[in-house]
């Protein structure tokens, strides 16, 4: 079974081959070091000076990624720890993201930049944090998560064939999670953007859960345990695009919806997700969406610390029952 560094790894070698426009720039991501995550290995040494190690610099990198892809060709560029991508906020939102717009007639800007998001490996407040939630609604940005379910080389075609710029955030926790495995209690079938987790031969679910690629672990294990421990059955929509938030499936006839998000709580992906549905779902709604997050606080290094303080199987399965109780 692929890892899921491999499976990106392999998705990067493969785009680099098909398409001899696409240029690589990150730090420390030329061999033999590969990327802090070994997500670039053997990229330098197969395609040269396509693949350039930069200085410490994000907002270098990513407007001179911008650059490349505003001249007429693509850029991928690497952010090494995605709690750095605010020092490239104002290249990606006030020169890349405008760019499409903003000289008379639509210019494509095919650029991505790669965000190895999120916490729960110890590497404290500044290298462990979920930032999605600041980059969503900003005109000409589009924000996609890496899942265990969707192609990695797909994704990254759709990302380019929109032709504006596009985040694309990898949890880091997924790394070392392998592609499209369940454990034998649940399936998974993809809907359009959307994969859907269900367990089955069972009738309409007790809630219906959504969350981004990251949670998806933490996420299938509060469903067995609340099938488990409360005989509440949950289903999961995982969608690849995170904003602007696409057609969710098969939700007109939901119970109940939960959605769980890693970011810290206020103006979260999650509450963009509520405020898309609540038009759609509101006749039929018996109760507000329920909203899962990260604690509004820095993050700790220390594992039982941070722990507490991150979305765990526990808060969500807590979350669910307190809403259906």
């Amino acid at each position: 079974m692929t890892r899921v560094s491999e499976h990106l790894n392999q998705a990067l070698h493969d785009l680099m081959e098909s398409d001899p426009a696409v240029h690589l720039l990150g730090e420390d991501i030329s061999d033999p070091y590969g990327g802090a995550f070994k997500v670039t290995r053997g990229l330098s040494s197969r395609f040269g000076s396509r693949v350039r190690s930069t200085p410490l610099s994000e907002g270098a990198v990513a407007g001179v990624g911008a650059g490349l892809a505003l001249a007429g060709d693509k850029a991928i560029v690497e952010i090494m720890f995605s709690d750095f991508v605010a020092l490239a906020f104002d290249q990606i939102t006030n020169f890349a993201a405008k760019s499409t717009t903003m000289y008379g007639r639509p210019v494509p800007v095919p650029l991505i930049v790669r965000c190895p998001t999120g916490g729960n490996r110890g590497y404290g407040p500044t290298h462990s944090q979920s930032l999605q939630k600041h980059f969503i609604g900003v005109p000409g940005l589009s924000l996609f998560e890496m899942t265990p379910f969707h192609d990695a080389a797909e994704l990254f075609a759709r990302m380019f064939s929109l032709d504006r710029p596009c985040l694309f955030f990898e949890d880091k926790v997924l790394y070392t999670r392998h592609m499209y495995r369940l454990d034998d209690l649940f399936r998974f079938e993809l809907a359009g953007d959307t994969a859907r987790v269900f367990l089955d031969g069972t009738a309409e679910p007790d809630c219906t859960l959504i969350t981004h690629g990251g949670l998806v672990h933490r996420t299938l294990d509060a469903m067995r345990a609340l099938l488990l421990e409360d005989e509440l059955v949950c289903e999961l929509l995982v969608p690849a695009q995170l904003y602007p938030v696409p057609h969710l499936p098969d939700l007109e006839e939901a119970r109940h919806v939960c959605v769980i998000d890693d970011g810290t709580e206020g103006g979260t992906w999650g509450a963009e997700v509520a405020r898309v549905l609540y038009p759609r779902l509101w006749s039929g709604l018996r109760r507000p969406i329920t909203l899962v997050n990260s604690a509004d606080s820095v993050i700790p290094a220390a594992p039982h610390l941070e722990r507490d303080v991150l979305v765990q199987a526990g808060h969500i399965q807590t979350a669910v029952r307190e809403a259906l109780s």
